[in-house]
């Protein structure tokens, strides 16, 4: 699963972190900037109030909590403009893209790099491709469904399908 979300919702659905790309971060978790390890908030005692989000742009704030393996600094795993991607994350997203079979494309209107360009992956590696979104996208008349219709309304009847078709 690649997302772009940073709600933490794909992690609470269950699946398996090794296999989701979270590539602008998680606003729950915090990230060393030296080692690259990643914590939740309430595992090094993040308070909010006390420290802020803990931005890349924050300057620390005495007392912040260090990374538990090697004390270096934390930051929000979020990656804000001007912030790099993590290249965990989007080595990840690639090595999904490269070897999918089918490439489910929500909400998104393929604009930003790197994350647009891993459509032309899928493509190029003979994914199917389903693009579901209410504006124009450049990989349009590439794909192989494109759903013109926002996802809240194209979700739940298809949920329903995939549960009825996994039932019998």
């Amino acid at each position: 699963l690649i997302t772009q979300n940073t709600d933490n919702l794909h992690r609470q659905s269950g699946i398996r972190p090794d296999l989701l790309a979270e590539l602008h971060g998680n606003g729950h978790l915090l990230r060393c900037l030296a080692c690259d390890r990643q914590y939740t908030r309430q595992e090094v005692g993040w308070d909010a109030r006390r420290w802020g989000p803990g931005y890349r742009t924050q300057k620390p704030v005495a007392g912040q909590p260090a990374c538990p393996a090697c004390g270096g600094r934390l930051i929000s795993s979020v990656v804000n403009f001007g912030d790099p991607l993590p290249q965990k994350e989007l080595a990840l997203a690639e090595q999904h893209a490269r070897t999918c079979d089918v490439l489910l494309v929500l909400g998104s209107s393929l604009v930003v790099e790197p994350a647009a360009s891993l459509v032309g992956r899928a493509i190029r590696a003979r994914a199917r491709v389903v693009l579901v979104n209410q504006g124009e996208t450049p990989y349009d008349g590439a794909v192989t469904l494109r759903v013109w219709s926002a996802i809240g309304e194209v979700l739940p009847p298809a949920v329903k399908l995939v549960e009825a078709a996994f039932k019998e």
